[in-house]
């Protein structure tokens, strides 16, 4: 089996920008890009998971989502760098109409996203991570059976407070992925 980290997208790959789908608007944080890189030449699978309830909201559309992660994979391209996937949840459970407001088992802190990644790259999740910045993301990763990290940028210089005892908390994404390709190699 592969191995796997799963990155939550905004405040842990890019800037926090409250419901960002404007490539325009995108900035990744200093140092995200090269982390990626370093996942990808230690072999590990890229996936990025994340809560878009912009869209239940109506602000954007999937379309929308998709565009930014073109973006993405095309800035990323510049440092060397690619993600495997990208996973978003479009749901809201009290915003929204339609299809879009429900309770669903994709919107972390639920493991949807992160089951549906291991499911369809054969990983094995008791050997995966999961980097975000916020209680969710690791709340995500626990449900799931993977290792959770908190970073501290975004939310996580607030949301570190609020996390379970043991989880390790890195400065950024950069430093974290460092960390595990330390103990990896």
């Amino acid at each position: 089996m592969d191995k796997g980290v799963f990155i939550d997208r905004d405040g842990t790959i890019n800037v926090e920008r409250e419901f960002l789908y404007l490539p325009e608007e995108f900035e990744f944080i200093p140092g995200a890009p090269e982390a990626i890189r370093l996942l990808n030449e230690a072999n590990f699978r890229v996936i990025v998971v994340t809560n878009q309830s912009g869209i239940a909201r109506g602000y954007y559309d999937e379309a929308a989502v998709n565009t930014l992660h073109l973006h993405m994979d095309c800035e990323l391209q510049r440092f060397g760098a690619s993600v495997d996937a990208y996973y978003y949840c479009p749901h809201h459970p009290d915003y929204g109409t339609g299809v879009y407001r429900k309770r669903c088992d994709c919107r972390k802190p639920m493991d949807g996203m992160v089951r549906r990644g291991a499911k369809e790259f054969s990983l094995d999740l008791s050997s995966c991570y999961m980097i975000g910045d916020r209680r969710a993301d690791v709340e995500a990763a626990l449900n799931a059976g993977c290792r959770p990290i908190m970073v501290r940028t975004g939310y996580g210089a607030a949301e570190s407070a609020v996390i379970p005892p043991g989880i390790p908390v890195y400065n950024d994404l950069l430093e974290a992925v460092r960390v595990i390709i330390g103990e990896k190699t």
